[in-house]
Parts: structure tokens; C-alpha cells; sequence
């Protein structure tokens, strides 16, 4: 079952940002002063003229050189990535990936400013440290997304961060960096029209589109590719 769809159209309407900034939503926990150090990323959002996307790193994982390309598409809220990511993917990686079949590319959705907020945490640390977050932040799903109010769920996905090394400091700049923010919108909805995506977890192999399926399928759809 799919999470929900997505509105491809309706993104810039959002605010999507680190923050959203408190003249757009009044008073309440958003207006809080306690969230106006990340009114810089709070004001992010796509605009009619052209967003620079170049800047935006693919997370990949397995050889450049692989026979099989495989994109995966997931939000850090949807129930069911968390699920691919603490089960499937593991011996997805063990199989195909780390065994040289499958370059393995991961691009973010975002359903919601949280999506993105997690995306921006789980990118402070670079390539390096991207995965690794990723595999944090969908293990405690379940915890930080129902933090409460916004202010919290960032506190939550701060302490992920730091679990991986990073600092606060590194972590606050991150988090405000409204440009990036801006382009990561503009990055996934490119992709997401690109692939027709309207769904998550979707799977892109070898350029045919592919809905959430169980391992036994993604593996017969792989050694099949391999086959040939």
C-alpha cells in the first residue's frame, strides 16, 4: 500500500525549508523564537525561474561498473522505506550490492517539511556518513517522527546526527542552509517527473519502474536482468 501520492505541483506552495518561517504560519509552536536561528532555510522554497540542482550529490553505493543500475525513491516518514531499509535492503546489499551486481542509488522524496529535515541531517555528513545516517534515522522512525511539535522533531533528529559524529555546529549549519534546501526540492522534483514517481518505495532497474515488492521478487526481476 502506498504511503500517499505526490503533488508534484504543490511543492512551492509549501515553504518546504529547514524551518518554515513564522509569518507564514502565526502564532503557536512554529512562531516560537526558539526556531528563529533556522528562519534562514525556513523561507526555502521552488520559485518560477530555474534552481541550481548541480550542486546536489547522488548517494550511490556499490561499483560504478555494475551490470544492474537500481534507484530506489523513499521518504524518511514513509512507513514502508523504514521497512525496505530494517529488512529488505540488508540483504539487498549483502547480495548484490557489496558483491559488485548493483550500483545502488538512493534519492530522497519529500512528503513533508519532515522528510526534508531529515534529508538535510542525513546529508551533513557527506557521502561518507550518508547511509549510515540514513540506517539511524529509519531504525528510530517510529520515535522521532512522533516527537510532538517541530522544534522536537529536530531536536530528535539532531541527536541522530550526533550519533553519527556530527557536531552541533556542523549540524545548526546544515539545518539553516535554505539554498541547499531549495535545490533539494527542485533536485527531487526533476527526478521524481523524470521516473514518473508517485509512490514510495519505488524502484527504478535498469530504467523500468517498479512498485514496493518483496525480496523474493526483487531478486528474481535482478538475476533475471543479470541473466541476460
Amino acid at each position: 500500500m502506498n504511503r500517499r501520492n505526490v503533488i508534484l505541483g504543490g511543492l512551492a506552495t509549501l515553504g518546504l525549508g529547514g524551518w518554515y518561517a513564522a509569518s507564514s504560519f502565526g502564532s503557536g509552536p512554529l512562531g516560537s523564537t526558539a526556531l528563529t536561528p533556522f528562519v534562514g532555510a525556513a523561507n526555502a522554497q521552488t520559485t518560477e525561474g530555474e534552481v541550481d540542482t548541480s550542486g546536489i550529490t547522488e548517494m550511490v553505493l556499490g561499483d560504478e561498473n555494475a551490470p544492474i543500475t537500481m534507484i530506489e525513491y523513499a521518504s524518511f516518514t514513509c512507513p514502508h522505506c523504514a521497512t525496505f531499509h530494517n529488512e529488505t535492503f540488508k540483504k539487498l546489499k549483502a547480495d548484490y550490492i557489496d558483491s559488485g551486481k548493483v550500483k545502488f542509488i538512493y534519492r530522497e522524496v519529500y512528503f513533508d517539511r519532515y522528510g526534508l529535515w531529515a534529508s538535510m541531517v542525513a546529508r551533513c555528513g557527506g557521502q561518507e556518513k550518508f547511509f549510515g545516517i540514513t540506517d539511524l534515522i529509519y531504525k528510530s522512525q517510529s520515535e522521532w517522527t512522533r516527537a510532538g511539535e517541530p522544534a522536537a522533531i529536530v531536536d530528535e533528529l539532531r541527536k541522530i546526527g550526533r550519533l553519527a559524529g556530527l557536531d552541533n555546529e556542523t549540524l545548526d549549519e546544515c539545518l539553516k542552509d535554505g539554498a541547499k534546501a531549495e535545490a533539494l526540492v527542485a533536485w527531487y522534483t526533476e527526478n521524481a517527473e523524470s521516473d514518473d514517481i508517485s509512490s514510495t518505495p519505488s524502484f527504478v532497474i535498469d530504467g523500468e519502474k517498479h512498485a514496493n515488492m518483496s525480496y523474493a521478487d526483487m531478486k528474481e526481476i535482478l538475476d533475471e536482468a543479470l541473466a541476460g
